[in-house]
C-alpha cells in the first residue's frame, strides 16, 4: 500500500475493520461462558454512576472516582478497589469496559494484581494482545475450576507475578496459557488441544 494520504486511511479502515472482527469473534466465545457471578441490574446502575468520568479513563481515575463503591456478587461482596488496579497503565475506552471487567470479581481481581505488579517494574509493560490473553486465561480457568475456589487462577496469577518480580518482564501469553493447562491437567482437569488452554 503506498505511504501517502489515501493508503493510510485505508489502512486505518483495515484495521478498523480488523478490530471489530475480533470484537464481534470474542463475543460468540463469550457466549459459552458461565453466566457472571454479579447481578446484571446492579451492573446497570453502577454503570450509570461512571458517566461523571471522562473516557478513556485509567483503572486510577476510577478507582479515585468509585474506589469504595461496593458490588455484590454471588461470591461475595467487592469494592471497585478491589478489582481495579490504582494504576495508570491501564485505561478503559468506556464504562461499559470497565462494567465487563468488574462483573468477574475473580478475574478482576487477579488481573488487578498482574497489572499492578507490572507497574512497579517499567521495563513489564502490557500489550494490548497480551493483556487481552491474560484474562482470557483467567476467565477459561474460572470455567473450569469455578467449584475449586478458582484456585488455578490464584495459582496462575502467582507466576506470573513470581516471574515479572525475577525476570522484570512479563511472561508470554503463550507461557502463561501453558502454565494454566499444566495445572488443569495436574489437578484432573481435562483440556483438549483444541481449547484456548491446549496449547
Amino acid at each position: 500500500m503506498a505511504d501517502n494520504k489515501n493508503g493510510r486511511e485505508a489502512q486505518a479502515q483495515n484495521e478498523e475493520r480488523r478490530q471489530r472482527k475480533r470484537a464481534i469473534a470474542e463475543e460468540l466465545e463469550r457466549a459459552d461462558e458461565p453466566e457472571p457471578p454479579v447481578d446484571p441490574a446492579e451492573l446497570a446502575y453502577f454503570e450509570t454512576e461512571l458517566e461523571s468520568l471522562e473516557f478513556p479513563a485509567t483503572a486510577a481515575d476510577v478507582v479515585a472516582a468509585v474506589g469504595d463503591r461496593e458490588i455484590e456478587s454471588a461470591d461475595g461482596t467487592y469494592t471497585v478497589a478491589d478489582l481495579l488496579p490504582d494504576a495508570e497503565v491501564e485505561s478503559f475506552e468506556s464504562p461499559a469496559e470497565v462494567r465487563t471487567r468488574v462483573q468477574r470479581p475473580t478475574v478482576a481481581g487477579a488481573m488487578k494484581r498482574v497489572v499492578e505488579a507490572a507497574d512497579e517494574h517499567q521495563s513489564a509493560s502490557f500489550g494490548a494482545s497480551q493483556h487481552d490473553g491474560y484474562e482470557r486465561t483467567f476467565r477459561e480457568l474460572r470455567a473450569i475450576d469455578a467449584d475449586d475456589d478458582d484456585e488455578g487462577i490464584r495459582v496462575v496469577a502467582d507466576w506470573i507475578i513470581e516471574r515479572i518480580h525475577e525476570k522484570e518482564t512479563l511472561p508470554g501469553s503463550r507461557d502463561v496459557r501453558r502454565q494454566a493447562a499444566k495445572f488443569c491437567r495436574s489437578n484432573g482437569y481435562s483440556v483438549r488441544n483444541d481449547e484456548w488452554l491446549g496449547i
